[in-house]
């Protein structure tokens, strides 16, 4: 039986391509010297693509693909994906949810420990020969019965506030609209929020909609005994304001697993000890990625099984 034809968009990781291999046709679109050109040809062929929340799928690459019916992407995330503009052209969108969900809340975890403890300046400290010239680094700070708050409380938001009560904390949100199967207390003023929190905790979608959210104002209300940790979107704090509160020590210490203009870190955070770096690893353990990927190859099963 003739396998179905399926446009790669962008790079994946070598074993969701050898899955997606076995079981459809498959072209790279991203190994094209003329895509365009490609595409002018043979657009027609492909009624589903593959995507990724890094490579991302727009208007005009919709505009490109008249037959297409179904994209499955590798991610949870969909702020690079014009879902609006698919349903226009009757196009469904697959996403990776749930089977990210643990390993991305204890990367935030991870990060707020690694902050709050001081782990990399103090691993930085030992290398160093510090320790053994008889220097004592400073005192780091603990989390047990410490108020941390999360801005935004959806599947992963919701993981990370049931392990962090294994820590002793009193979980507190900010989401739009409060949550009526919760216990935890809600905020509907951001900033205030953070005025009453040891940490904040963001996990929320990028996009236009959350641009900003987390302000200079916001910020400065978390103050300079305060944590910021970020695994959303870069998008999703003014990050000037964040780099020049980190600076000044108006805030005390961040974890930052995401940025503005990826890979692109502003180069000043390099030097200072009190945060905490990560290439946008919150989902990157061998299992969740394994996972992730079987579900993109699941979406486009089903799809093709069952309509």
């Amino acid at each position: 039986m003739e396998k179905q034809p399926l446009l790669l968009l962008g790079p994946l990781m070598p074993y969701l391509t050898e899955e997606l291999a076995k079981r459809y046709a498959i072209e790279k679109l991203y190994e094209e010297t003329d895509a365009l050109g490609f595409l002018q040809k043979n657009a027609e062929r492909f009624r589903a693509a593959v995507t990724s929340t890094f490579t991302g799928l727009k208007a005009d690459m919709i505009d490109l693909l008249p037959a297409l019916e179904i994209v499955s992407s590798f991610g949870v995330g969909t702020d690079s994906l014009d879902i609006a503009y698919a349903e226009t052209k009757g196009i469904q969108i697959a996403n990776t949810p749930d089977v990210l969900n643990e390993d991305t809340a204890n990367m935030a975890i991870t990060l707020l420990l690694a902050a709050t403890r001081d782990i990399v300046a103090n691993d930085r400290f030992v290398r160093e020969g510090r320790w053994a010239t008889g220097e004592t680094p400073p005192l780091a700070l603990g989390i047990e019965g410490k108020k941390i708050g999360l801005v935004g409380l959806g599947r992963i938001g919701s993981v990370i506030a049931r392990k962090l009560t294994a820590f002793g904390c009193e979980i507190v949100y900010h989401t739009r609209n409060k949550r009526h199967d919760v216990s935890y207390e809600h905020y509907n003023d951001l900033t205030e929020m953070a005025r009453k929190c040891s940490a904040l905790i963001a996990i929320l979608p990028g996009g236009d909609a959350t641009k900003g959210v987390i302000s200079r104002e916001v910020l400065q209300a978390l103050g300079s005994k305060g944590t910021f940790i970020n695994i959303a979107r870069g998008t999703v704090v003014d990050e000037i304001a964040l780099v020049e509160l980190l600076q000044s020590g108006q805030l005390g210490r961040a974890g930052l697993d995401v940025f503005v203009d990826e890979p692109n870190v502003p180069e000043v955070l390099f030097e200072l000890n009190n945060v905490v770096l990560q290439p946008h690893m919150g989902s990157a353990t061998v299992e969740t990625r394994k996972a992730m990927a079987d579900r993109v190859v699941s979406n486009l099963d089903d799809y093709f099984s069952t309509k």
